[in-house]
């Protein structure tokens, strides 16, 4: 048994890129956890939460040339799963930006091109797309959204980018995956995460006696996607023939109203929920950085950078919460091609927030609950 697996783990080696990011993690415990060699490959190295070491190359993959000679060295590559994700320092505006567009397909071309040229056996690579892809950000998009719905009446590199893996798959012989999560949360700081932000809101509500009141705007029904079902749905699209050059959807399989989940959010932060409380995330938490610098103080934390730990998940916190907005966006998407197909694990929503934020208490970023 054992020789198969050093055989299978020989055969089948994937990249991860955005090795430090939110689904990069994800990516690298779940094919860890299914035997594959993997190599992590983002500008800083990645801290596992399962504590395990991988094989790790800091590349910005905006320099063409630093891409090409780390790259084509690795001929046995088989897969990849490409995460990696340049936003703006405006999140919001820069997803219609021609500058953030042309950066983000430049980046995916500095890793194929290299890998397609030199490794003798690469076969799969996954990209992933989210509900932009249906213009959510800009117009209503069909309830639920489907895969076939995707319109091209907006720039977007998520069309640019599976449009080239499709036209490099079918000229160098290999198939991809496009995949479209919904509200990506887990338990990395930093990037688009919006669980670090309101674990940082908490502690400085709770630090200054202030109550965890939620501080979006009208209710709505969302959905979500764990980062580690994510990252299983990648271990998945990598070996499954039913996968093969097919965009699907992707959430934990529920529904969730962010006032529903506020108060198991406060038990596990140690801090009482109270009336909903209009506040913009991002200009709160940037009016009390000293506040939270007494924080990490006073409890040791390692969270000493707010801007790393926070990432741009307090402007995506405003944009999620449907802070000053009329109404919270109108996002459901279909995963019934994705359970057709043959992936079939759902999370709970609320569930995952909760492991995820206990996650960045246990491991010192956010602060202990009181007992």
């Amino acid at each position: 048994m054992s020789t198969n697996n050093q055989a299978n783990t020989a055969r089948d080696r994937v990249l991860v890129t955005g090795a430090s990011g939110l689904l990069g993690v994800a990516a690298i415990e779940k094919f860890l956890d299914a035997g594959w060699d993997v190599i992590g490959v983002s500008r800083r190295k990645p801290e596992l939460p399962s504590g395990r070491e991988v094989q790790f190359l800091s590349v910005d993959l905006r320099d063409e040339e630093k891409s090409r000679a780390a790259f084509e060295p690795l001929t046995d590559v088989t897969h990849i799963a490409y995460t990696a994700l340049h936003e703006k320092p405006e999140l919001v505006a820069g997803w219609s930006s021609k500058d953030q567009i042309d950066t983000n397909n430049a980046m995916l071309r500095n890793v194929v091109e290299p890998i397609v040229r030199n490794a003798s056996d690469f076969r799969h690579i996954s990209i992933l797309q989210g509900t932009k892809v249906y213009g959510v950000h800009l117009h209503p998009i069909p309830i639920p959204a489907r895969e076939r719905d995707a319109r091209k009446d907006h720039p977007n590199f998520f069309f640019d980018q599976e449009a080239y893996v499709g036209e490099a798959g079918a000229k160098h012989g290999f198939n991809y995956t496009a995949l479209r999560p919904q509200l990506v949360t887990g338990p990395t700081p930093g990037a688009l995460n919006v669980l670090p932000a309101i674990g940082v809101y908490a502690a400085i509500r709770r630090e200054k006696g202030e109550p965890f009141g939620f501080p979006g705007g009208p209710s709505f029904v969302w959905e979500a996607a764990d980062a580690d079902l994510v990252g299983d749905v990648m271990v998945w699209a990598a070996q499954s023939p039913q996968a093969a050059n097919e965009a699907f959807n992707i959430t934990n399989g529920d529904v969730f109203e962010w006032r529903n989940v506020w108060p198991g959010l406060a038990e596990t932060l140690g801090t009482e929920a109270g009336a909903d409380s209009p506040t913009s995330v991002t200009a709160y938490i940037a009016e009390n950085s000293g506040v939270w610098d007494k924080i990490v103080a006073k409890h040791g934390l390692r969270s000493h950078n707010l801007r790393e730990f926070v990432g741009q998940g307090d402007q995506h916190a405003d944009f999620a919460f449907a802070y000053g907005a009329p109404a919270g966006p109108r996002a459901f998407v279909s995963t019934i091609k994705l359970r057709q197909a043959g992936f079939s694990k759902t999370v709970d929503t609320e569930l995952s927030f909760r492991k995820a934020l206990q996650s960045l208490i246990d491991r010192k970023f956010l602060p202990p609950v009181s007992k």
